[in-house]
C-alpha cells in the first residue's frame, strides 16, 4: 500500500539540527569482531521505557549516516547505530569474512548481546539486504523493519549495473579502489555523496567534512579496501541464490510490519523495485519520496522519521489491540 507524505503522522519531532555532531559511541566485543557502537539515548522518554532501535548502514556507509533521523526519533526510541565490521570504526571480522551471511550473522549476535528484546530495525542499501534476512530467520528480534533502498536483485540491467560485474573480477576490484585513493579525500566525499544524493548542494558543510574525515580514516585501516570489495562481492552473490534463502523469498516470509522507503532520483537501486518490494511483503507500507536518492535518511530524515513514527505507532495499536504488551 502506498504512503502519501500528507498521510504521515503529524508527530511533534525535534528541530532538525544538521550542525549537531555524530553521537558518540564505544567499542563492544561482538562475535569476535570490535564492533563500533553509536548510542542515540531517549531524549523525550525515560530510557527504561522508550522503545529500542538499531540501525543498519549500507555498503561503504557507517552509523554516521544515521545522526539526524536518530536525533529526531530520539523521544520515542533508545537508537543504536552499528559500524558494520570492516566500515567506520569497527575492526574486520574474523577470516576476513564479509559475506552478507557473516554480517547478518554479527547483527544477530549483537541484538541477542543487548538483551533489549524486538527492535525496530532500519537498514539502508546493503544494510536492508542484512535486516531482510534478520527479520525473515529470526522474527523475534524485530518489532518493526524498515527498508531504506534496500539492496534487492533487479533482473534488469541499467547503466550503473555494468560496474559489479567488472568488481567481481579478481584484482579488478582492488585496482579500482586503488584509483579512487589517488583522489583528494574531499572529492572521493563528493563523489560518494553526488552519487547517493539527488540534491548533492544541499548537504550541509560540516557533514561534507566528517565525510572527508571518514574517507581520511578509512585508508590509514588496512582492512578497508577488502572490506568494500569482497563485501560488494557477497552481496552480488546472494543476488543469485534460489530457493528458501533468496532475497525475494526472504522477503516474503517476513511478519513484521515492514516500512519501505525509497526516493525517485535513486541512482543505485531503481525505485522501480518500490512497489515489488512492498507488495512481496505481507504486511508494508510504501513512501515514494520526490527528489530524493540513494539514502533518504540523510536527504528527508523529517518524512523517513514520520514514517518511521506512523509505523510503530499501528505495531504499538496492532499489539494493544491483540492484549500483547511492548
Amino acid at each position: 500500500m502506498a504512503t502519501d507524505q500528507s498521510r504521515l503522522g503529524q508527530f511533534p519531532l525535534p528541530a532538525l539540527d544538521t550542525g549537531r555532531p555524530p553521537w558518540p559511541g564505544q567499542y563492544r566485543r561482538i562475535g569476535g569482531v570490535d564492533l563500533y557502537l553509536r548510542r542515540t539515548p531517549s531524549g523525550g522518554m525515560d530510557g527504561a521505557s522508550s522503545e529500542p532501535a538499531v540501525y543498519v548502514h549500507g555498503l561503504g556507509g557507517a552509523s554516521t549516516n544515521f545522526t539526524d533521523l536518530a536525533n529526531l526519533l530520539a523521544p520515542w526510541f533508545d537508537g543504536v547505530a552499528i559500524d558494520l565490521p570492516g566500515f567506520g570504526r569497527s575492526g574486520p571480522p574474523a577470516g576476513a569474512d564479509y559475506s552478507l551471511d557473516s554480517h547478518t550473522a554479527t547483527v544477530v549476535d549483537y541484538l541477542e548481546a543487548s538483551d533489549r528484546g524486538a527492535v525496530h530495525l532500519v537498514g539502508n542499501s546493503m544494510g536492508g539486504s542484512i535486516c531482510i534476512a534478520i527479520a525473515a530467520q529470526r522474527p523475534e528480534l524485530v518489532r518493526t523493519l524498515t527498508l531504506i533502498s534496500p539492496a534487492v536483485p533487479d533482473l534488469r540491467m541499467h547503466r550503473q549495473d555494468v560496474v559489479m560485474p567488472l568488481v567481481m573480477l579478481p584484482g579488478l576490484g582492488p585496482a579500482l579502489m586503488r584509483r579512487l585513493d589517488k583522489m583528494t579525500p574531499e572529492r572521493r566525499a563528493r563523489a560518494t555523496i553526488e552519487l547517493c544524493f539527488a540534491r548533492p548542494d544541499l548537504v550541509p558543510p560540516n557533514r561534507l567534512h566528517e565525510a572527508m574525515e571518514d574517507v581520511t580514516e578509512r585508508r590509514q585501516q588496512a582492512w578497508s579496501h577488502d572490506a568494500m570489495v569482497s563485501s560488494l562481492r557477497g552481496l552480488v552473490r546472494t543476488y543469485l541464490r534460489r530457493g528458501p534463502r533468496a532475497p525475494w523469498s526472504q522477503l516474503a516470509r517476513i511478519v513484521a510490519p515492514t516500512a519501505v522507503i525509497w526516493g525517485t532520483a535513486d541512482r543505485l537501486v531503481d525505485v522501480g523495485n518500490a512497489p515489488r518490494v512492498a507488495a512481496t511483503l505481507r504486511d508494508a507500507e510504501l513512501l515514494i519520496l520526490d527528489e530524493v536518492g540513494h539514502t533518504a535518511q540523510l536527504e528527508d530524515p523529517i518524512n523517513t522519521a514520520r514514517m518511521i513514527l506512523t509505523l510503530r505507532q499501528r505495531a504499538n495499536q496492532r499489539s494493544a489491540e491483540d492484549g500483547v504488551g511492548f
